[in-house]
């Protein structure tokens, strides 16, 4: 049997380690990945081996040669241009049409059993047999979900944490018959998970699952790469490693030198003729490559220091990667996560801050303080974006200097001359930092539209009118130090999940587009915005029989932007409106929730007393409503979600309204007995935005005081909800309250679990392994479905350490059951 080394990735999310070498040939224990992954096959068996070359393509093949040196036979398939994982090994097919193959990874450091996994494949009479494994976060991965019998059912690629059910992951390494080639297109970009696997499963083609024991590290971050590093020197994984161990865990390689009163606390390694002087202290973790240099005094602890690098007297290297041919001057210091690209200079007394980057070729001037760290990263989050797209303190976390680099990234994403819509809320952190995000923009040949302070759903709404995008500022509801960035697509709606990663790929490798003097973007100030918001509204919302009625409302505009568009929609509405907190405030760009209950409590007591039909108050940036009924009581969010429903489907009689999963069953029962369907989504705002955009959709909603009028746009509006409901109260001539109390009471609560982000993974596969037979449903997390209707979901947090549960049954007591039951469960494995 041959195999199939793939060797053609660019391992961007490793640079500045891989700009100037291909990811295969980074040293683990002084020895290339894909020379680990040679050495494994050699061991099975597998000395013929096919290697698919594509970046830096060259220094592959010269490193390794045709394989006379490793006892192995190995020949080329070059790529001109990346053809995926799939098209890559159709690219070798001349060499592979003979027998049974093999592929695996030259960047995943393993030391699978490679015979068992053949053996299981051709006792299965596969046409593909996957190699999975057990990860604790498989976010990075592809889920496999096999059978009893170890039959494939399902692939997910990259998934997200509300899309993880099981911690088994693909490897990458998989065992297949040439048959398979008949599924890839030659020439084209074609990847197996993702196309061709799913075909084979369509077609019920015999593809298995065969779960790995051993070690596997897809060595794809910085962090995986150190880890790697210190998992084979605390013998983890079986390698060979070269040279000899003069001590536990201190290993030697042939021609080094180490002074005897040099200090080693194993496990460490130490390349060949490395030169190791007296006074030197080597800590746990270390691994010094070829003809290193350490010279006296130096104290070196988790540093992973490349060939031919010079390490001067009493320097200091903390959990640091430095690229070949450095040389790090006297009393230089190196922190925590930072890394040094190949042949830099690092001068004398300098300091590289914690997670620096510093790409090749570079020089650090003597004294130089270098201090460019991803802030995100101190925080413990892996991604720049949370659940409210890049949020942090302002002035600590959201600095000037990420706004620019970030509208940058953004820019970098689009189309030279492409359109971008900016706006903020009316703080003046938002103000000041979306000035820096515009120069950032028009500098990378984006042109701009300002629109300064308008309310979020005017901004979606002119974005969705030609931009190719949007970017909002405003202040993280409910915490008036911190500023939240967010970023939309050409519909106004978020930006999705992909293209926050491309984002986010873009930002990390800080490789910004920058325009020509004559690309300089234009910058321009729409007039007339908020009119044209409110003339697209009245034209498309029903508001018929609304000046027949008669009604009186009361509106609290939360001293935010909504108020800035109210004037131009009541005046044609033709209600009697009474409006409050209308004015702007700079010092209050937000409210925190003692504050928001307070103020429903007043507007309250001003419906009841005007004897008004009902009251709305809007969120600082007009996005979420909150409504109070006739009788002065507050409507909780997820009840008005109900009685905007009810009202909804009442009306139309047909078509489908878009929840989340988080939504009480009861709006099954409402939707269903006015003849609508619900179409249930995930907790995502870019998921809810496609929902309520499909044909059909009449309604959709958060259930925390958003609501979608699929009529007038896509997302979230709060003017919007407000006008449809004026209407629809207007034309059923029926108050909230009567609407309310013809509504079943919903019996839903919610608990939070502190897990770690390692146990994550195995959080959710006890969570479907405890379900046993009962319903499962994985639109977003894993939802439990009891034989009697009641439920539990479970659902990791994507940016904290929490797993959030929601159960809803026939009364209180009930549904803390489900909640304490589960519970115990979320919080047994996370432990």
């Amino acid at each position: 049997m041959k195999a199939v080394v793939m060797a053609g990735g660019e391992g961007t999310r490793l640079r500045p380690m891989t700009s100037s070498m291909p990811k295969p040939l980074l040293p683990v224990a002084n020895r290339p990945i894909m020379e680990h992954v040679l050495r494994l096959l050699r061991r099975h068996g597998l000395n013929d081996t096919v290697v698919t070359v594509q970046f830096l393509a060259s220094l592959v093949k010269n490193y390794f040669g045709d394989g006379e040196e490793l006892g192995m036979h190995l020949t080329y398939a070059n790529e001109e241009t990346p053809l995926g994982t799939a098209g890559s090994v159709k690219n070798a097919e001349d060499a592979l049409r003979d027998d049974s193959f093999l592929v695996i990874s030259g960047d995943a450091l393993t030391d699978f059993d490679l015979s068992d996994l053949i053996a299981f494949h051709r006792e299965k009479g596969a046409l593909v047999t996957v190699c999975l494994t057990r990860v604790p976060n498989p976010l990075e991965f592809g889920i496999t979900i096999t059978d009893d019998e170890g039959k494939v059912e399902r692939f997910l690629e990259k998934p997200t944490w509300g899309q993880v059910f099981s911690d088994t992951v693909n490897t990458g390494i998989y065992v297949m018959e040439p048959e398979v080639f008949d599924y890839v297109a030659a020439g084209e970009s074609v990847d197996w998970s993702s196309d061709v696997f799913p075909q084979l499963l369509k077609e019920g083609k015999p593809v298995f699952g065969y779960v790995a024991e051993g070690y596997w590290e897809d060595v794809g971050t910085h962090e995986s790469y150190l880890k790697a590093q210190a998992d084979v020197l605390e013998g983890k994984v079986q390698v060979e490693l070269d040279g000899f161990e003069i001590s536990p865990g201190v290993w030697v390689a042939e021609g080094a030198e180490v002074d005897p009163e040099a200090v080693l606390r194993g496990p460490l390694y130490i390349g060949d003729y490395a030169k190791v002087e007296a006074g030197v202290e080597l800590r746990e973790h270390t691994v010094l490559g070829s003809n290193v240099v350490v010279k006296r005094g130096a104290f070196l602890h988790k540093a992973v220091v490349h060939d031919n690098v010079y390490v001067g007297p009493q320097s200091n290297l903390r959990g640091c990667v430095v690229g070949k041919n450095t040389d790090v001057m006297r009393a230089a210091r190196i922190d925590e996560g930072a890394v040094i690209g190949d042949e830099c200079l690092i001068g004398e007394e300098s300091i590289i801050a914690g997670n620096v980057r510093v790409y090749p070729f570079k020089t650090i001037e003597a004294g130089a303080f270098v201090n460019t760290s991803v802030i995100w990263e101190s925080r413990g989050q892996e991604h720049l974006f949370g659940v409210r797209g890049v949020s942090g303190i302002l002035n600590v976390e959201i600095t000037p200097e990420l706004a620019v680099r970030l509208a940058g990234a953004y820019a970098t994403t689009l189309k030279k001359g492409a359109t971008v819509t900016i706006a903020r809320d009316h703080s003046r952190g938002a103000r000041a930092l979306k000035r820096a995000m515009i120069s950032a923009l028009q500098t990378s040949a984006i042109d701009v539209r300002d629109l300064e302070n308008v309310p979020m759903p005017v901004a979606r709404q002119a974005t969705a009118r030609g931009s190719a995008g949007g970017i909002f500022l405003r202040t993280t509801p409910g915490v008036p130090d911190s500023l939240d960035i967010l970023f939309f697509d050409e519909r106004g709606a978020d930006l999705s999940q992909a293209g926050q990663r491309k984002l986010d790929r873009v930002y990390s490798r800080q490789e910004f587009r920058r325009a020509f003097p004559g690309e300089i973007g234009d910058l321009l100030h729409p007039a007339s915005v908020f009119d044209s918001y409110a003339t697209n509204l009245l034209r498309a919302v029903d508001t018929s029989g609304v000046r027949e009625a008669g009604l009186k409302v009361v509106v609290d505009a939360a001293h935010g932007s909504a108020g800035l568009v109210l004037p131009s929609i009541l005046g044609r509405l033709g209600v009697e409106t009474l409006t409050v907190a209308g004015g702007l405030d700079e010092a209050r760009p937000t409210e925190g929730a003692d504050e928001r209950r307070a103020a429903l409590a007043r507007l309250g007591e001003l419906v009841a007393s005007s004897q008004a039909a009902f009251g709305v108050r809007f969120d600082p940036v007009g996005e979420r409503v909150s409504f109070v009924d006739e009788l002065g009581r507050v409507i909780q969010d997820d009840r008005a979600l109900l009685v905007l429903l009810d009202l909804v489907a009442a009306e139309r009689r047909s078509g489908q309204v878009a929840l989340p999963v988080t939504t009480t069953r009861i709006a099954e029962q409402v939707a269903a007995y006015h003849g609508t369907q619900v179409i249930w989504t995930t907790t995502s705002p870019d998921d809810l935005a496609k929902a309520a955009a499909a044909d059909g959709t009449v309604f959709g909603g958060d259930g925390r005081g958003g609501f979608v009028v699929p009529e007038f746009s896509g997302v979230l509006d709060g003017a919007a909800a407000f006008v449809r409901l004026v209407g629809l109260v207007a034309r059923t001539q029926l108050t909230l309250s009567q609407i309310d109390a013809r509504i079943p009471q919903a019996h839903i609560q919610k608990r939070d679990i502190a897990t770690p982000w390692a146990a994550k993974g195995m959080v959710m596969r006890s969570v479907v392994e405890a379900a046993g037979n009962r319903k499962l449903d994985t639109t977003d997390g894993v939802r439990v479905v009891e034989p009697d209707g009641r439920w539990t979901l479970v659902l990791p947090d994507p940016a904290e350490a929490v797993t959030h549960l929601w159960a809803e049954g026939p009364d209180d007591e009930a549904t803390e059951r489900l909640l304490d039951e589960w519970a115990a469960v979320v919080d047994g494995a996370g432990k």
